[in-house]
C-alpha cells in the first residue's frame, strides 16, 4: 500500500474541527503529522459531521465502509447526550455501527472513543452512558480508547467561546491523548517504527467532565 493504511475518522464536530481556521488544526490531521513524525506513512480521512448522533452516523456508514477503512476511529455519542437520547438507544446504534462494520469489514480494527454524559442530566444517566463504552469494548473487533476530551473539556484557554467546541490547543491536546491508542493498530503496517520500551497507554478514563 503505496500511501499508507486509510484511517477514517468517524465522528461529531469535535472530530470535524467546528470553528478552527482550516481543517489541518483538527485532531485527525495532527494525528496524521504525529504519524509522519513517527514513521508511519497514513492517510487519515476526517469523517466528522457537526451535530451527528449515532443514529445519523448509522445512517451513512454504508457509504462510509464503501471506501477503503483500515482503521475506523469511532468517535460518537457527545450530540447524543447533548439531547438527552436515552443510553439504551445510543448502545444499539453503536452496536449497530461496529456490527455492520465488522460484517463488511472484518478486518478492520474499530478505535472506540469514549464521551461523557453531561452533568446536568443526573448520575444515574451519567453511569448507563458510560457503561454503553465499556460494554461496547468487549467486542473483539473493537479497541478501548479515552475519554477525548480529557484535560479539554471545563478548560476555558482550550475551549472557543462556547465552551462546547475545542480550540487549536484543544485539538493539539486531543491529538496528544488519542495517539498512544491508535499508533498499536497501525505497526501491522510499518512494524519498523516500533517504539522499543516506550511507555504504554494510559487506562481509558472515568472522568465526568461536561460533554460538548
Amino acid at each position: 500500500m503505496e500511501e499508507g493504511p486509510r484511517i477514517v475518522f468517524l465522528g461529531t464536530s469535535l472530530t470535524e474541527g467546528y470553528g478552527l481556521p482550516s481543517p489541518e488544526a483538527s485532531y485527525p490531521a495532527r494525528i496524521g503529522a504525529m504519524a509522519d513524525s513517527a514513521g508511519y506513512r497514513i492517510q487519515a480521512v476526517n469523517s466528522g459531521v457537526a451535530g451527528e448522533t449515532s443514529a445519523g452516523a448509522l445512517a451513512r456508514i454504508e457509504w462510509v465502509l464503501s471506501q477503503d477503512v483500515d482503521v475506523l476511529v469511532l468517535e460518537m455519542g457527545a450530540n447524543d447526550g447533548l439531547r438527552g437520547i436515552p443510553p439504551a438507544t445510543l448502545r444499539e446504534n453503536l452496536e449497530q455501527l461496529v456490527d455492520q462494520t465488522a460484517r463488511t469489514r472484518p478486518e478492520t480494527p474499530i478505535l472506540l472513543l469514549a464521551m461523557e454524559a453531561p452533568p446536568n442530566l443526573g448520575t444515574e444517566y451519567a453511569q448507563q452512558f458510560r457503561q454503553v463504552y465499556a460494554d461496547l469494548a468487549e467486542h473483539p473487533q473493537v479497541h478501548p480508547g479515552p475519554f477525548l476530551l480529557e484535560g479539554v473539556a471545563g478548560v476555558q484557554e482550550l475551549n472557543q467561546a462556547d465552551g462546547i467546541h475545542p480550540t487549536e490547543a484543544g485539538h493539539r491536546r486531543m491529538a496528544r491523548t488519542v495517539w498512544p491508542y491508535l499508533e498499536p493498530l497501525l505497526e501491522a503496517w510499518h512494524p519498523e517504527a516500533q517504539n522499543e520500551g516506550g511507555p504504554s497507554p494510559p487506562p481509558p478514563s472515568t472522568s465526568g467532565a461536561r460533554t460538548p
